[in-house]
């Protein structure tokens, strides 16, 4: 469900603060692990990067997650974001019913 009164937590967030800082794991292991290059994580990380289907379904099997869960959380940030956007857009779009 997408927050009304404040933004979503990114996906990035989630990773750092709920798996990466409680395992003791660094962005290097994870990456290395995950078979993918640290600035790919580091980005997610950050927040400069979205969760893509590949990297859910890589974050699902480490972490014993599912793949649905990774893209539940960047569907809920981007959907959040671009309603703010676009806000005022949408309110104008009449139902054809």
């Amino acid at each position: 469900m997408i927050p009304k009164n404040r933004p979503p937590v990114h996906p990035g967030e989630i990773l750092k603060e709920e798996y990466l800082k409680p395992l003791h794991l660094s962005q290097q292991k994870l990456a290395k692990d995950l078979g993918i290059n640290r600035v790919r994580v580091n980005e997610i990380v950050r927040c400069k990067r979205s969760i893509t289907p590949d990297m859910a379904f890589r974050l699902a099997k480490y972490f014993n997650t599912t793949p649905d869960f990774w893209l539940n959380l960047q569907k809920n940030f981007d959907m959040w974001h671009v309603l703010k956007t676009h806000k005022e857009e949408y309110e104008k779009i009449r139902s054809i019913a």
